[in-house]
């Protein structure tokens, strides 16, 4: 196909499938865009600054590596875990190592294939392409994406009914960064066009302790070491919770203390957001005493529970829940979810006589009881 002919198909393909909400925005990875939100200043910006995640950063560093050597793109990346963990933070990592532009995107902004056809056809070579809740797509643009990936092509239907024809729109090669708290609910066929598959998993403290750290000197707060230490502590593993928790803590400390993050600021600031010693906030101590005060410790079913805390089961599933079974708060079982001895202890009550003994289902079990986050 000529240049001209191939121009003119993208043009119609962004008239036609690229309404605002679903086009992707262009972002340079190696600048601040003038710093517009915090969590954007705080993202580390290079592989060796990336904390925690020694395994998938060691993974990944591979990869790109080799890439760079071959000078062509490298596989595409798909990366899984629950919110907050830094999955949005290593693609714009991936961009930055190879010196790339990278295009974000939704999956929920991507209904139509027309949409990712339009996302598609303005890639350049070697381009870094950011799906965000990748499970999330519409079936018709997975099936699209599938032959994107693969073969570097988009198939463009020119006309309607009898007289439609498919013209083959070849794509420069790039690479796929996906991103997905559910990684089970993502095609099989989709899954295996992935070269890397990357799994981040809640961060140890000692990891968190270095992320504040370094948070607290981009931002510009004076704290010690127990005060980083005790907001490290009741973060859940989670980076985002601990910038998150540093920053209300720098506000308590400038209000009601003398402006310096110390074990005193931490502690008073964290109980008047809700945020108790095992780093438990309002929703996950909701779910608890809900589990074992309304429904005898369980098991309960997903929905049931989520609508006694008035929240959506999604919520409960991918905001509270996770962290709760990884500490054995919470056991997930075929019939339901369940409390544990350390729920009832934690929560100050004395389980019943009866109360039933589950056994958790494991984490890293595949297919569709599989807890991605």
């Amino acid at each position: 196909m000529s240049a001209d002919r191939r121009d003119g198909f993208r043009s119609e393909i962004r008239e036609a499938g690229d309404p605002p909400e679903a086009t992707a925005r262009v972002v340079d990875a190696a600048g601040t865009e003038d710093e517009r939100v915090v969590e954007a200043a705080l993202r580390p910006r290079r592989l060796a600054e990336f904390p925690g995640q020694p395994r998938v950063r060691d993974q990944l560093g591979l990869v790109l590596e080799a890439a760079r050597r071959r000078g062509t793109p490298p596989d595409h990346v798909l990366l899984s875990g629950p919110p907050g963990l830094g999955k949005t933070t290593l693609a714009m990592i991936v961009a930055a190592e190879l010196e790339r532009p990278i295009r974000v995107t939704s999956g929920p902004a991507i209904q139509h294939a027309g949409d990712l056809a339009a996302v598609l056809s303005s890639l350049d070579e070697g381009e870094v392409l950011f799906l965000d809740e990748i499970h999330r797509m519409s079936r018709s643009a997975e099936e699209m994406l599938y032959l994107a990936m693969e073969d570097f092509r988009v198939d463009v239907v020119v006309g309607k009914g009898p007289g439609a024809t498919a013209i083959p729109l070849e794509l420069p090669p790039f690479t796929v960064v996906g991103a997905t708290t559910r990684a089970g609910l993502l095609p099989a066929p989709l899954r295996d066009r992935f070269g890397f598959t990357g799994h981040l998993d809640f961060y140890e403290t000692t990891d968190l302790v270095t992320i504040l750290h370094r948070s607290a000197g981009l931002l510009g707060v004076d704290a010690d070491e127990p005060g980083i230490t005790e907001v490290a502590g009741r973060s859940r593993g989670t980076p985002r919770i601990a910038n998150r928790l540093l920053r209300r803590v720098r506000d308590w400390a400038q209000v009601h203390g003398e402006g310096h993050v110390d074990h005193h600021a931490a502690r008073e600031a964290l109980a008047l957001f809700d945020v108790d010693d095992a780093g438990l906030d309002r929703l996950d101590r909701a779910v608890l005493q809900a589990l074992c005060r309304r429904f005898g410790g369980g098991p309960v079913g997903l929905s049931t529970l989520a609508v006694s805390v008035g929240e959506e089961a999604d919520t409960v599933e991918t905001v509270a829940e996770p962290y709760l079974v990884r500490e054995g708060y919470m056991s997930r079982t075929p019939r339901g979810r369940a409390a544990t001895a350390r729920a009832w202890q934690h929560l100050g009550l004395t389980p019943p006589v009866d109360a039933p003994q589950q056994a958790a289902l494991p984490l890293a079990d595949d297919g569709p009881g599989r807890l991605e986050g």
